[in-house]
This record gives structure tokens, sequence and C-alpha cells, in this order.
């Protein structure tokens, strides 16, 4: 008995492994990376990774405050309050 083999269907979302490996030839490897680079290397992702670098940085600042017992969970209420 003959094995039908799915055809791929951009229209359509797949799934995976996590351990599932994938081989793409250097060709493609090159076109991968030099599509990041390209990408990354614009004032626009620039921006962003460096928004994305404060975010964290107000994030660690906000954790500190809440080991510390500087902030607190916000619990919601009528009243207002200096939180987010």
């Amino acid at each position: 008995m003959e094995v039908v083999k799915e055809q791929f269907n951009p229209n359509k979302k797949y799934k995976w492994q996590p351990t599932d490996v994938f081989e793409i030839s250097g060709a493609e490897f090159g076109l991968l990376l030099n599509a990041l680079r390209a990408t990354l290397m614009t004032e626009e992702a620039q921006r962003i990774l460096l928004i994305q670098e404060a975010s964290n940085a107000v994030e660690n600042i906000l954790a500190k405050g809440v080991e510390s017992g500087i902030a607190v969970e916000h619990i919601a209420d009528n009243e207002s309050s200096n939180s987010l």
C-alpha cells in the first residue's frame, strides 16, 4: 500500500516538537542571516531594541521594589493611587 505524503499548504498552520530537526542549505542559511542582519541594522529596529532594553531595566527596577517591599500588588478598587 502506498503512503501518500501531505502537500505543504502555506495557508495552513503547522506544528512540530521542540526536538524536531529541520535541515537548511548553506545558501538558505546565508539568506536568513543576511535578511536578519539587514533588518536589525535599520534605524527602526535599533529603536525597538533600545526600547526593549529600557523595558527590561524598568522591570528589573520594579522587581527590586517588590522584593524590598516598596512596591506592592495593586488590588483594584475605587480609590486612585500612584500605580499602573
